[in-house]
């Protein structure tokens, strides 16, 4: 592999690794000084602004899956077009957005969850979130995407890096001064739009990509087809917190999102290996290096899906102990939920599981191909959560989403493995269901032998090193024994990285 993709990836990780850091670290001091509920507004507020991402129509993923072919042949008029293309949408939708937000900002504090708020308090925030938002759309998204296909990852991880830190010092100082939450929310604001700004400022200057130089006639061709599958990934993104606004009290989703905040570190954790290999393998597709491209993604997935055993056994564990001792002294809700919990890692793993697959097929383009099941997935999420929501609240909203990602990873897995490596699908089955064994072992195991009284962060943290030496020895030990020639053919792919 390459160097550059090398770098991709451990910039990626050590981004992730700073935002679960400051991911747990800010939540605990929000509901600590505002409360539960009005921690629970701003995640709320956050998640129906993340709506406006439908605007982006999908866009991201069309703009990255066309520049890796005008990269790899280095067209650079091209790509400059794809580019201008790209910037020149997002600078026409900025007026539906504002639009958007006007319409929120009297539509959302009459929800049942959001009625004990003085609406000017509600609507103030949700213009202040809003400012962060429209900044990375449409002023920086352009300059991101191309630092993405062009393998330069690494840039977007460093800036991103820097502001999380900014970010949350910051929230700290303001806190500590007793601001109110709208201060503290606009200078989080502010503080994120540096991103957008520097990106622009580096691919403009460092790279000397000029977007003057286009074919006025160029259009991008899955740009429908890539729309409908960004809107279907929205909805499915956001479903749970709008239910939970909409149908159940607001602690309920201050709630759901503490849980929801640990098992998505873990996933952008994880997804930092996609990432940081996306470029990667989209040059090899649009080499047509079938060959190398069935090599690497073989023995890349072999990896990948121990990672996520040994990552996620561990939180399946943990979990639920972190969060007791993460909210220690906090009384006005009951946040040991432990049916929910195992449920959203188990739906979390098997998202976990599909990114490679979809990913795969987005950076080769097959977005057409893939639509009809993205919305079959919104439909079985949306109808099963809609219906249990009332009765079951937290858990109702997860069945949905469990049920919607386990048809989803299937149609992905069965696309990928017949279209675009053209090998049977029981390849990457059998490594599937090593993982899910090796987990609900390593579960049993958590569970009988080695948990009872988890009370403070050194307990959880000596408990969590057991736990991953274990997890480590069973996921190798059952690797070894049930898949031994694709994992000695791991240990060849790493050799290979180093060089």
């Amino acid at each position: 592999m390459k160097k550059k993709t090398v770098k991709n990836i451990i910039f990626s990780l050590l981004t992730q690794l700073v935002c679960i850091i400051c991911g747990f670290v800010v939540p605990k001091i929000m509901i600590q000084k505002y409360g539960s509920e009005i921690y629970g507004l701003t995640t709320s507020i956050t998640q129906f602004l993340a709506y406006i991402t439908l605007l982006e129509s999908g866009i991201g993923l069309v703009t990255k899956s066309a520049l890796y072919k005008a990269i790899a042949l280095k067209d650079e008029k091209k790509i400059s077009s794809i580019l201008h293309y790209t910037q020149s949408f997002f600078n026409k939708i900025i007026i539906v957005f504002i639009a958007y937000i006007i319409v929120l900002c009297f539509v959302y504090p009459n929800f049942k969850s959001a009625t004990s708020f003085d609406a000017i308090f509600t609507i103030s925030l949700i213009i202040i979130i809003a400012i962060s938002c429209m900044f990375e759309y449409f002023i920086g998204m352009t300059y991101k995407l191309y630092l993405q296909s062009a393998q330069k990852t690494y840039v977007v991880s460093y800036i991103q890096i820097i502001t999380y830190i900014i970010n949350t010092i910051t929230i700290l100082i303001l806190v500590k001064l007793n601001c109110d939450i709208r201060i503290v929310k606009l200078a989080s604001s502010f503080i994120f739009i540096s991103r957008p700004i520097i990106q622009k400022i580096y691919v403009k200057k460092k790279l000397k990509i000029k977007l003057d130089e286009y074919d006025k006639n160029y259009k991008l061709v899955d740009r429908k087809n890539g729309l409908s599958q960004h809107i279907a990934g929205v909805i499915n993104t956001n479903i749970d917190v709008v239910l939970l606004t909409i149908f159940t009290p607001i602690v309920n989703v201050s709630i759901y999102s503490i849980y929801n905040m640990i098992v998505s570190q873990i996933r952008t954790l994880i997804n930092g290996f996609i990432v940081g290999t996306d470029a990667f393998f989209g040059d090899l597709y649009a080499k047509e290096d079938k060959e190398k491209l069935n090599k690497y993604f073989n023995v890349y997935e072999t990896v990948y899906l121990m990672i996520v055993t040994i990552v996620f056994a561990c939180c399946i564990i943990l979990i639920v102990p972190f969060v007791k001792v993460y909210t220690l002294g906090i009384n006005d809700a009951d946040y040991i939920q432990k049916l929910f919990a195992m449920l959203l890692v188990f739906s979390s793993l098997l998202a976990c599981i599909k990114s490679p697959y979809n990913s795969l097929a987005y950076n080769a383009g097959k977005f057409k191909e893939t639509e009809k099941g993205a919305w079959i997935e919104v439909i079985i999420n949306v109808i099963i959560s809609i219906l249990m929501v009332n009765k079951y609240g937290l858990i109702g909203v997860i069945f949905g989403t469990l049920f919607a990602s386990i048809f989803r990873g299937l149609e992905f897995l069965i696309f990928v493995c017949k279209n675009l490596l053209e090998r049977s699908c029981w390849v990457s089955i059998k490594k599937i269901i090593i993982s899910i064994i090796t987990i609900f072992i390593i579960y049993y195991l958590g569970y009988t032998y080695m948990f009872n009284n988890i009370d403070s962060y050194f307990h959880w943290l000596l408990y969590g090193i057991i736990t991953l030496i274990v997890s480590l020895v069973i996921t190798i030990g059952l690797n070894a024994l049930l898949n031994l020639k694709e994992l000695k053919n791991a240990f060849v792919f790493l050799k290979e990285v180093k060089k």
